[in-house]
């Protein structure tokens, strides 16, 4: 909807509030229109704002997308470092925390995940990926192998390699995320968390098979 006198927001919101509005507004452009379709007239017309703000926030379009991809990157990584971080949980716990942040409503929406997929699915911007948010997915990898030797150690099993688990755990992410975002009537978050801990179940039996 093209920013009007009536929803145009007000010039007075602090930096960071106008920043969100237009991260916000680039996520639902992003998801409807694809890395390429997106540009800083469509996200200002999204957000109700003018050109002239998001300019003088983001200097350039991939400016705007870096900064959108990171901070999806860091509220999600902020949801799972919280349980992690919690001295009462059990690695078990904690674990099972990964997977429950990794398909919390507020990441795990279609919007988001079309995000997601956007910047795998186009090779420039996969660089871009990689250079500014790969270390954050390569933190929680290293965190769930972690937590994996501590269970392994717990539970006295033999012959699992917590890195082999940590990183099946990745892959089981990042195809739940795709299912559904392709065929989201047929895969819901709560069906792919379910799964997800049924494979830890497999794997540590003792700590998972009662979740």
């Amino acid at each position: 909807m093209p920013a009007t006198k009536e929803n145009r927001k007000p010039r007075t919101e602090p930096p960071e509030v106008r920043r969100k509005q237009l991260i916000d507004a680039t996520v639902t452009c992003v998801s409807k229109y694809g890395i390429s379709g997106t540009t800083l007239t469509a996200v200002t017309r999204e957000a109700g704002l003018s050109l002239g703000i998001v300019n003088f926030h983001f200097k350039s379009k991939d400016a705007l997308l870096k900064e959108t991809l990171m901070s999806l990157a860091e509220e999600h990584r902020a949801l799972w470092k919280k349980a992690t971080q919690n001295d009462d949980l059990s690695a078990a716990q904690m674990l099972g925390a990964i997977v429950d942040a990794q398909f919390h409503p507020r990441i795990c929406s279609r919007k988001k995940l079309a995000v997601w997929f956007a910047f795998f699915g186009e090779t420039a911007h996969r660089k871009s990926y990689r250079l500014s948010s790969s270390h954050i997915d390569i933190e929680r990898q290293e965190t769930s192998a972690d937590l994996c030797r501590e269970v392994i150690a717990e539970g006295g099993y033999v012959g699992i390699d917590a890195d082999s688990v940590s990183l099946t755990l990745e892959s089981l992410f990042d195809g739940f995320w795709l299912n559904m975002l392709m065929y989201p009537s047929k895969f819901r978050r709560e069906d792919a968390a379910r799964l997800v801990l049924d494979y830890l179940g497999t794997v540590f039996p003792h700590h998972f098979s009662a979740r």
